[in-house]
């Protein structure tokens, strides 16, 4: 894979890079500022890029609205924010285009370097990579739940799965639960949200988190 790289603190930038080289992939660039961030996304349009949120000259969403404006030029453009906040209005902007591509981890939450690996690949792969950290973060707000409201517990459990980007079976071995059954709940959870099922699992998962984010 081609990998951006977009971190202003050099220690993390340096140990990101030396990371992902030593899995067998190339960065394509690297960068440290907001600004930067952006034309470095539409220079190279790598195959997934590393972006953190709070980068200079302000300190604040940078890095999260340079990818916004990136995806703005090149739709579903791979993007994994990883940051140590969760921005809820820009994080909710970037699930909203449906796209795909996306991917959203706290610092902390990453553990090993395959788990970072996986997330790149699969965000590179158009699909998707939350941390369970951050969609609870999106889904605390009170609209969020009182449409969870009508789910049953099984159904919430499949739903944190799906948002993080499992597959079906995927899910299905965590919970310990056949095909058959995921296929039921999940239709199941669909209905009750008031959300039309279809074959594009990533833009379905999209749907979900955005519909619930939506007032």
């Amino acid at each position: 894979m081609r990998i951006l790289v977009a971190e202003d603190l050099y220690l993390l930038r340096d140990g990101m890079v030396r990371l992902i080289e030593a899995y067998g992939h190339e960065v394509v660039a690297t960068a440290a500022t907001g600004p930067e961030t952006l034309d470095a996304l539409l220079k190279w349009r790598p195959d997934v890029s590393v972006v953190d949120v709070r980068m200079p000259p302000d300190q604040s969403d940078e890095g999260l609205r340079a990818a916004l404006a990136a995806r703005a030029e090149v739709p579903g453009l791979p993007v994994l924010i990883l940051s140590q906040h969760v921005e809820q209005l820009y994080a909710r902007e970037l699930l909203a285009d449906g796209a795909g591509g996306i991917g959203y981890f706290l610092k902390e939450s990453v553990f090993d370097g395959d788990q970072f690996v996986d997330a790149l690949e699969r965000v590179a792969g158009g699909g998707t990579a939350m941390d369970p950290a951050v969609i609870a973060k999106l889904l605390g707000g009170g609209s969020a739940t009182r449409r969870l409201g009508g789910l049953t517990e099984r159904e919430h459990a499949v739903l944190a799965l799906m948002a993080e980007g499992l597959s079906n079976q995927a899910i299905g071995q965590r919970l310990f639960l056949s095909d058959s059954a995921i296929s039921k709940y999940t239709t199941s959870m669909f209905g009750k949200l008031g959300i039309t099922d279809d074959e594009a699992g990533n833009r379905r998962v999209l749907a979900v988190l955005t519909y619930l984010n939506n007032p």
